[in-house]
């Protein structure tokens, strides 16, 4: 508390030997920051931006580039690589030229890493089924056809292997149906839940919550492209006796492509 003394209260203070200090006069305390205007640990937030115009009319090196560099959802803050697909040998800025086109679910650990599809356990069985059917994921196509191209709906590993957002599917799906337009493949290969709720969504009433069981052995239609729904290699690997029923999935591709029923 201030003392306010005049001349003579002070002279007769110090008549009684009492000591007058004053102190000097002290900073203003600093304002207490805001708790808005408090230091907060930096957070990385993923810079999201929409896809660029005009997907539907680039063609396959385009097409390639803008999936390397997408940033269309926040799988692009966690990737190693994107995983564009893999397949029969093309020359360089043209289509590869295919009868099968398989597609999965979305990349794995060893996918992200590679940026390539289908190298793990998962894709070391797909290549004994694909050996078992005369058919070569690097193999060119020959006159009676055979060339195939392996793709995912997801180009970007979700952490953890987790299961696709709806979100992410919403953003990457433009990029296969344009894959799929330039590809033009005779044949194609649904493998697991989520490539079969991609590709069979606006054709088959409730495939969201139809079983994987239910939908194989008949063929649906993806762009006018026949398509057989199987099980994703990954599962079958949990699930060894369920092989049997992959390889009809198989035949029955065979079939309808060769043009003859089952």
């Amino acid at each position: 508390m201030a003392l306010n003394l005049d001349t003579r209260q002070r002279a007769m203070l110090a008549e009684m030997h009492v000591r007058v200090w004053s102190p000097l006069t002290a900073p203003e305390p600093a304002s207490t920051p805001s708790v808005a205007a408090q230091s907060v640990p930096a957070v990385a937030v993923p810079i999201v931006v929409q896809r660029p115009e005009g997907l539907d009319q680039m063609d396959w090196p385009t097409l390639h580039s803008t999936v390397a560099n997408c940033q269309a959802c926040s799988l692009c803050s966690t990737r190693h690589h994107t995983v564009f697909g893999a397949g029969a040998p093309a020359p360089q800025g043209q289509v590869p030229q295919v009868d099968w086109l398989i597609v999965g679910e979305a990349p794995g650990e060893n996918e992200d890493l590679q940026g390539q599809p289908f190298v793990g356990q998962a894709g070391q069985l797909l290549d004994n089924m694909l050996r078992a059917c005369g058919l070569s994921r690097t193999a060119v196509a020959g006159p009676e056809g055979g060339g195939l191209y392996i793709t995912n709906v997801l180009k970007c590993r979700p952490p953890g292997n987790r299961n696709p957002k709806p979100e992410e599917v919403a953003q990457c799906e433009p990029y296969l149906q344009h894959q799929v337009a330039l590809l033009k493949p005779k044949i194609i290969l649904a493998m697991g839940r989520f490539a079969v709720q991609s590709l069979l969504q606006h054709s088959v009433p409730g495939v969201d919550k139809a079983p994987l069981g239910k939908l194989r052995g008949q063929v649906h239609s993806y762009q006018g492209v026949p398509v057989v729904v199987t099980y994703h290699p990954a599962y079958l690997l949990r699930n060894l006796p369920e092989k049997a029923k992959v390889w009809a999935d198989l035949c029955l591709a065979m079939a309808q492509l060769k043009g003859r029923a089952p």
